[in-house]
């Protein structure tokens, strides 16, 4: 009887230090590189899906507290959402949720659509609340005529570290072989 009872209890405190380490590995990145993106209309997200699939990169979303809607993206009215945000450089929309934990990436790829010549707002309040130090960064972006602009070359002021690698326009139509011949180009490889 104390064998089953010593026995049931080592296999007791066995199975209890199970769920912990499942817990430390769930933590761990599953890859290397992390591919961040803001979309509003689900294009950049598209893109951003396609290149972490080509990638095996881990993907996260950058989600704003508070959606964009149509109205709030008409490019033709000087009063909405878009069009102040843009007008105001130190605007910085909140993002919903938590921001991901970069330790174990070395290489952030960070995606977003152009917005008057520039990256929207939101992505400021992003690379000015996560630590870039020591990681690759490149950016990719939507747009269907405008190039990258002044965009990286703010954000990368904004984040004030990491080392930036050129960006690249894609489309929504930009396949996946198209997205990892341009990480690859840049180094940047699973």
């Amino acid at each position: 009887m104390k064998k089953r009872i010593a026995v049931l209890t080592a296999l007791m405190l066995t199975l209890s230090c199970v769920p912990f380490a499942l817990a430390e590995e769930a933590v761990e990145p599953a890859s290397h590189i992390l591919v961040v993106c803001f979309s509003a209309t689900g294009t950049t997200r598209g893109v951003a899906e396609k290149l972490a699939e080509g990638l095996s990169a881990d993907l996260y979303e950058i989600v704003p507290e508070t959606p964009y809607t149509d109205a709030d993206l008409n490019y033709g009215n000087s009063k909405s959402r878009t069009s102040v945000e843009m007008d105001d450089p130190a605007c910085r929309p909140a993002i919903a949720g938590e921001l991901p934990d970069l330790t174990g990436y070395d290489t952030v790829l960070i995606g977003y659509p152009i917005w008057w010549g520039d990256a929207p707002r939101i992505l400021s309040s992003f690379v000015e609340q996560v630590d870039l130090t020591g990681k690759t960064v490149a950016v990719f972006f939507t747009s269907g005529s405008s190039g990258l602009g002044s965009s990286m070359r703010h954000l990368q002021e904004q984040a004030g570290t990491g080392t930036w690698l050129e960006g690249k326009r894609f489309t929504g139509r930009t396949t996946v072989e198209e997205l990892v011949n341009w990480a690859n180009g840049l180094g940047i490889a699973p």
